[in-house]
């Protein structure tokens, strides 16, 4: 799996972290010293080839034992022992069903910058979970070996809500990141997880495409801290060739999130001849200045090629660059750059006087300049949950 995996034994999780820019952060904001300190036997997490059976939430019962799913714009209206689309949820007698609750393909430990959410608890670690299974398609995806597989295909784990907020707190995961593949389809499980979680004093946020219908989406955010939605585009006809998904959807999520006061972040993966035009750029920045704000971030993203999109080139960096200087022309505030270790917009700038509080390279923190959410250069406040 590129992206996602088990944990880690200590030995390859301080290798990782040095591979990828290491974990530790300045200014007392965790590291992987932290991260590793409790972990104990988690790596004696038990395999399991059974499926659960735990009833899936919104979902309407019609004749001869058919149901309609009502968790994603999709509803799939799905036949006595069908599946829906994702794979992850069976009829059974009229009676839908979660296959994956308790039941994740991949279990790791990430710094939070790594989903990536900037504005959310600088450096601290995010005990990161995910399924089988997926309600898109998305041609680049880096993560296809699990979200394009159904659960019968994945090497899974037995682990609970309660045995997952467990193993955060033992790995000094501030955060439980629902993430890799698509939470929308292991809904239940990240729900009662997340709930579970708050008791225990961990926060929970979802990384996700959005494409999700509105009362799960708004019952959901009762649970969440943050969440990072993957914008893959601001065409309805990617959406559908690329994605094999729709975009209205993800549009009416982003704006739904921002009337729940959540905190969210948008992830634009930049694919070249598909989604980088200056135009598109334009049109995106405008939506989200008019519809979310002025001050969401957003990480316009470099692509590098994968699963069904390895005949594309790694985006270039002057793209990226572009789609910045775009969006900064557009007003909006918070702008970074993706995948490209090094580059000056990986770092945070005060939107009100430019000057850069908080310094990255990769996921790793140089420096931080924000005291209780505000720039210590101008005293106005970086919006954002920093504690």
């Amino acid at each position: 799996m590129s992206e996602a995996g088990f944990l880690l034994s200590r030995r390859d999780f301080c290798r990782a972290a040095a591979a990828t820019g290491g974990l530790v952060a300045t200014g007392g904001l965790g590291g992987a010293a932290e991260a590793l300190a409790g972990l104990g036997n988690a790596l004696t997490l038990q395999t399991t080839t059974r499926l659960s059976a735990v009833e899936a939430r919104y979902y309407d019962k019609l004749e001869h034992n058919e149901i309609i799913c009502r968790i994603c714009p999709r509803e799939c209206r799905v036949g006595d022992l069908e599946r829906g689309y994702c794979g992850t949820r069976e009829n059974r007698d009229g009676i839908y069903y979660t296959l994956v609750y308790g039941l994740p393909c991949a279990v790791h430990v990430d710094p939070i910058e790594k989903k990536p959410l900037f504005h959310f608890l600088p450096g601290k670690l995010a005990f990161s979970i995910a399924t089988a299974g997926c309600n898109v398609n998305c041609k680049f995806c880096q993560n296809w070996d699990i979200s394009q597989f159904r659960p019968e295909q994945t090497r899974n784990v037995d682990l609970p809500p309660e045995r997952v907020v467990e193993l955060a707190i033992k790995s000094n995961s501030a955060v439980i990141a629902y993430t890799y593949s698509e939470p929308i389809i292991f809904y239940e499980y990240m729900y009662d997880t997340a709930k579970l979680g708050h008791q225990r004093g961990v926060r929970s946020v979802m990384i996700t495409g959005g494409h999700i219908s509105e009362k799960p989406l708004v019952d959901l955010c009762g649970q969440l801290d943050a969440i990072k939605v993957d914008l893959k585009s601001f065409s309805e006809k990617y959406y559908q060739d690329i994605v094999h998904g729709e975009l209205k959807p993800v549009l009416d999520a982003l704006v739904t999130i921002k009337k729940q006061g959540l905190w969210q972040e948008i992830v634009y993966l930049v694919v070249p001849t598909l989604n980088d035009s200056e135009k598109e750029f334009k049109e995106l920045c405008q939506w989200i200045l008019t519809e979310l704000g002025d001050s969401v971030p957003i990480h316009f993203t470099r692509f590098h090629p994968t699963y069904l999109l390895k005949n594309l080139p790694p985006t270039p960096t002057a793209t990226l660059e572009t789609a910045c200087d775009i969006a900064l022309a557009a007003g909006l505030k918070y702008v970074y750059i993706g995948n490209v270790p090094g580059h000056k917009r990986e770092s945070t700038h005060c939107g009100s006087c430019g000057k850069k509080v908080i310094g990255r390279y990769g996921f790793y923190i140089t420096e931080y300049h924000l005291q209780g959410g505000v720039c210590k250069y101008c005293g106005k406040p970086v919006p954002g949950v920093w504690a």
